[in-house]
């Protein structure tokens, strides 16, 4: 749409370059002779300045088209550098989570285990008490007869 409008204006000026300078010189008290060569010299003028223009709008639009990838390139880039970082703390995050998780597992098995050893020590312990009790009621009954 932005080559649609300068491709118009270029069109425009042109047109109406040559129309403005026709009628001025048609309208002009001139001989022919000097009319032809006026409205030769600016046909030459209205090309010249066409082409001037033609240039300009181009050299524009070729700065504006490399500002604009300049630019996106730049946002491009930093979105992909953000990215990236975002995924590396997403990734360093979830390795302490899992370490964090292996620590917590390790503990959990280590207390099983020293609980089980506490279980049997003191299943052990109330063994021994409960047979020296056992013991030490037939003696108390075996004293007594």
């Amino acid at each position: 749409m932005g080559d649609m409008n300068t491709k118009d204006l270029l069109i425009g000026t042109f047109i109406g370059g040559i129309v403005g300078a026709t009628t001025a010189l048609l309208l002009a008290p001139k001989s022919g002779k000097e009319l032809r060569g006026d409205i030769s010299e600016g046909a030459v003028t209205a090309k010249d300045k066409t082409y001037e223009i033609t240039n300009t709008a181009y050299e524009k639009g070729s700065d504006f088209a490399s500002s604009a990838i300049d630019k996106t390139q730049n946002v491009a880039k930093t979105v992909s550098d953000q990215s990236n970082q975002v995924v590396g703390r997403i990734k360093d995050a979830a390795g302490q989570i899992k370490s964090d998780i292996n620590d917590a597992q390790k503990s959990a098995e280590e207390l099983a285990d020293d609980l089980s050893n506490e279980v049997e020590s003191a299943g052990e312990n109330i063994g021994d008490s409960v047979k020296k009790e056992a013991e030490d009621l037939k003696k108390e009954d075996g004293d007594r007869s």
